[in-house]
């Protein structure tokens, strides 16, 4: 009983690590700390579930430790190696496929609960088979949702949406046959109806997914982080442990309110998310408009530019993370603060692809926390601004959102940069951005285009800055 004690103690010590790191998370001054309080929160609960495993064991202490000992070394191994390779342009994705992991681990502890000698009776017996139902269907639509996440985020598969005939009526039927699938389960017991829900809700999981298209991938990714936040609380419950539920349930209402925030960015409902059908692949969608001719400028030119300005904002996007721009970009920062120019970052809720996306590359190349700001916060500025840099962003400031009413992105609001003095994009093509949408931005009369590598391009600024 001791041990039980001490192991429910340490849970509870967990999860309120887990919660500071929630809270920590929540602001750039406190990141480094959330992230180590998320960290001794998980060793905490990893030893002590490890401890209570070997506790209770009935294979014995050695052959229990090895079976826990082999695969936690395998996966850490491999966990050490694609934290120190991965480039920060393919978080979006790596975070996707950990998705996936979750969701095909609550499918399995699902089947091992349902497989496994309960002894119980009655309603108890009902309410293990509820959980164990919802368990393997939450966990089989976030397996193959984040699968395709991945594969979108990734370019192996085309980021436009897949459109099926009555796509929302074979939705609805898959949910209303899967409710059928569960009376039939808890009535009978049997593994039948189990089976066949899951091949329901791995192509649920694929089809919700595959249905959005790729302007609206962030928010996806916020969506499958809650979906396997509610996998892991799902699995708690039929594992009948308490951190495990209340891990999940943070990780599941954290991730459902940065939907809900993004998509408010966005200007979209979060129903018509799940729906699906905003973003291409990348052909050219909304009104078919003659925007006239772009103006092109040179590196020498823009450092001039720069060098006369009094205030200059920043505004990058997933190009400077391809370009792995940041680092020039923070030298750049640094060459004109010193020359007393005023130097902000606007950045976009949903700028890159991944909630704080740009956030982390800025702090990744240490630039100081207190010039980056929210488009909130920033976007009044716009019109007493000298000089705006748009680093590799596209659709978060395509003045068509609030200009073109029947522009797919009408309505979302935008960084307004073009009603600053002078504007100068940076761009390796003309191509359009991520939601397929062309921008009306590259044709004002106010905006020049940088051609090149974004990396490239602000080195030669930097270069060519006055001494």
């Amino acid at each position: 009983m001791v041990v039980e004690g001490l192991v429910q103690a340490a849970y509870i010590i967990a999860a309120v690590l887990f919660i500071a790191a929630l809270a920590g998370l929540s602001k750039h001054e406190t990141a480094k700390a959330g992230n180590i309080a998320g960290m001794t929160g998980m060793a905490i609960a990893l030893a002590a579930t490890i401890t209570l495993a070997l506790r209770t064991t009935e294979r014995g202490v050695p052959v229990t430790a090895l079976l826990i000992a082999v695969p936690m070394a395998i996966g850490a191994v491999i966990g050490f190696w694609r934290a120190k390779t991965v480039e920060m342009t393919g978080m979006p994705e790596l975070v996707a496929i950990l998705h996936s992991f979750v969701g095909i681990a609550a499918v399995l502890v699902g089947y091992n609960s349902y497989f496994e000698a309960n002894h119980l009776s009655g309603a108890l017996e009902n309410i293990h088979l509820v959980e164990v139902f919802l368990g393997v269907f939450i966990g089989a639509v976030t397996f193959t949702g984040s699968i395709v996440a991945y594969l979108k985020l990734s370019a192996k598969m085309k980021s436009s949406p897949l459109v099926l005939p009555a796509r929302h009526m074979l939705n609805l039927v898959i949910v209303l046959a899967s409710l059928a699938l569960m009376i039939w389960f808890m009535t009978s017991h049997w593994v039948v109806p189990l089976a066949i829900m899951t091949v329901l809700a791995l192509f649920l999981g694929f089809h919700l997914v595959a249905a959005i298209g790729g302007g609206d991938m962030p928010v996806v990714v916020s969506m499958l982080n809650s979906y396997s936040g509610w996998a892991a609380a799902a699995a708690g419950f039929m594992l009948n442990n308490d951190l495990l539920i209340i891990t999940g349930s943070l990780v599941g209402s954290s991730g459902a309110i940065l939907s809900y925030i993004m998509c408010k960015a966005m200007n979209r409902s979060f129903f018509s998310v799940i729906a699906g059908g905003f973003g291409s692949d990348g052909a050219v969608t909304g009104e078919a408009r003659d925007y006239g001719e772009h103006r092109e400028i040179t590196a020498t030119d823009a450092a001039s530019l720069l060098a006369d300005s009094s205030s200059v904002i920043i505004t990058p996007g997933y190009g400077m993370a391809t370009a792995q721009a940041q680092y020039a970009v923070a030298d750049l920062t640094s060459k004109l603060r010193a020359k007393g120019i005023n130097v902000r970052f606007g950045i976009h809720p949903v700028a890159g692809r991944l909630p704080g996306h740009m956030n982390v590359l800025l702090a990744e190349a240490k630039v100081p926390y207190d010039i980056v700001l929210e488009m909130d916060e920033i976007n009044d500025d716009m019109s007493a601004t000298d000089v705006v840099l748009v680093i590799g962003a596209n659709d978060t400031v395509n003045p068509a959102a609030l200009e073109e009413p029947n522009s797919p992105i009408a309505g979302m609001p935008v960084l307004e940069v073009w009603h600053a003095k002078h504007v100068i994009v940076f761009k390796r093509s003309m191509a359009t951005g991520y939601a397929g949408v062309q921008n009306p931005l590259f044709f004002k009369d106010n905006s020049q285009m940088l051609f090149g590598d974004a990396k490239a391009r602000v080195e030669d600024i930097v270069k060519a800055l006055p001494a």
